[in-house]
């Protein structure tokens, strides 16, 4: 019976099975850098700071600036690639993406770092729904329910890979101001060049220039599940906002870890560990797995102000470990109630939507803290910090419980869309 189906399958068949297998591991080896060049910076920021003699108020805003450019793009051309295909789009994405980090190579002040934290911005809005979608558009039968796994776990591990390696350039190699982005920028250019081969597999459609007028794209039977799990979203991208923007400033003022790595490892334990929760909860009930997102997210922030008061490090990585799996759980179990929900023809769009939602999220109240910190003390803004987030998930976590009547109903639409996806 084996053999008759192998022999059944058509040399024009295995080309596109082929075709589909590159096209859904170049979208996911590409979703990861594009992230890891957001993050990568994180680790320099305190070298930054003592080369140019900055506050933390401006370490803050090289962190979140990132933000105009990403809002700007997504509500503009957030659907772009839906319109006119994933390749462009992508291929739009790595060429911004490699401009910046040029710009981070040749920055000798903060205008060139905030010039490239924009354009950052840019790239990811682009990238991020593009790449999505194709993960999605590439999907190998009946893996949908990896596709949107995907979609949750790889820019966490992005981030994670990128604080990473910022934090093992920082602390040993002789220029680690600019070898990271130098790495970095040959990575994409590669990637890039891999890119014109990607095969389209969403079809044209019209309305590119009527895409591009100002708009979030949230499809009428997506916004009950969305607005169902944005609370948890929030808070998890508001967590790992916290370690990007002052997690290497954080590990150095309060905890007087002089290494660098440290400063990226303490960044890469809640991203990368929020990755790992992605994946291990792909085949529990979305619902379960963002239930217990919004638990951890409640305690992990509080076993983080417990480690300020004490001093302790070892502690402030507990409670690392514990948010991040509130960072995954509490994102990717949302997103992918979501994108059970989402109608083909609109998934670049709804993406867009989603990430502008989370990467807002994950800079606003970063750029706030970064503000406050010079009146308040780093210590205070930390601690007002994680008991935003704990509230903020506790009431998710209350909002999530009172809709337990709603639950079947949900479930029973999430396993109907993964059974034909």
């Amino acid at each position: 019976m084996a053999e008759a189906t192998t022999e059944a399958v058509t040399p024009g068949a295995r080309r596109s099975r082929e075709r589909h297998a590159y096209g859904f591991a170049l979208s996911a080896v590409m979703l990861v850098t594009l992230t890891a060049t957001v993050a990568a910076p994180s680790p320099v920021y305190p070298l930054y700071q003592a080369e140019w003699s900055l506050g933390p108020g401006v370490l803050s805003l090289m962190f979140a600036i990132y933000v105009v450019g990403l809002l700007i793009v997504l509500i503009t051309a957030g659907s772009l690639s839906d319109h006119i295909g994933r390749r462009p789009v992508i291929l739009a994405a790595a060429s911004l993406a490699l401009l910046a980090l040029v710009i981070l190579v040749l920055a000798t002040g903060v205008g060139a770092v905030l010039v490239a934290r924009v354009v950052q911005g840019a790239a990811m809005a682009l990238g991020m729904g593009a790449l999505g979608a194709a993960l999605l558009d590439f999907a190998p039968p009946h893996g949908g329910r990896l596709a949107a796994t995907l979609n949750g776990a790889l820019p966490p591990f992005g981030l994670a890979v990128g604080s990473l390696l910022g934090g093992v350039f920082v602390q040993f190699e002789p220029d680690p101001t600019r070898l990271v982005f130098v790495v970095l920028s040959v990575a994409v250019v590669v990637l890039g060049a891999m890119a014109f081969l990607l095969p389209e597999a969403h079809p044209r459609r019209p309305g590119a220039l009527a895409s591009l007028r100002p708009a979030l794209s949230l499809p009428a039977r997506v916004r009950p599940v969305f607005f169902a799990v944005l609370g948890c979203m929030l808070a998890s991208w508001a967590l790992a906002g916290l370690y990007l923007g002052m997690g290497a400033t954080l590990v150095r003022g309060i905890f007087h870890a002089p290494q660098a790595v440290v400063g990226g490892l303490a960044i890469a334990c809640v991203t990368g560990v929020g990755a790992l929760t992605g994946m291990v909860g792909q085949r529990l009930d979305a619902r379960h797995v963002m239930i217990t997102g919004a638990i951890a997210l409640v305690v992990g922030p509080l076993l983080i102000l417990a480690a300020v008061q004490t001093g302790q490090l070892w502690l402030m990585f507990l409670g690392n470990v514990v948010g991040g799996v509130g960072f995954g759980g509490g994102f990717q179990g949302g997103l992918r109630l979501i994108l059970a929900e989402a109608p083909e023809a609109d998934r670049a769009g709804l993406l867009s939507t989603v990430y502008l939602v989370s990467y807002f999220a994950f800079g606003a109240p970063c750029l706030l803290a970064g503000l406050l910190t010079p009146t308040l003390g780093l210590r205070t803004v930390v601690i007002g910090y994680g008991v935003f987030v704990s509230v903020l998930s506790a009431i998710a976590l209350a909002l999530q419980l009172a809709r337990r009547g709603t639950r079947t109903v949900e479930l029973e639409a999430v396993q109907d869309e993964l059974a034909h996806s």
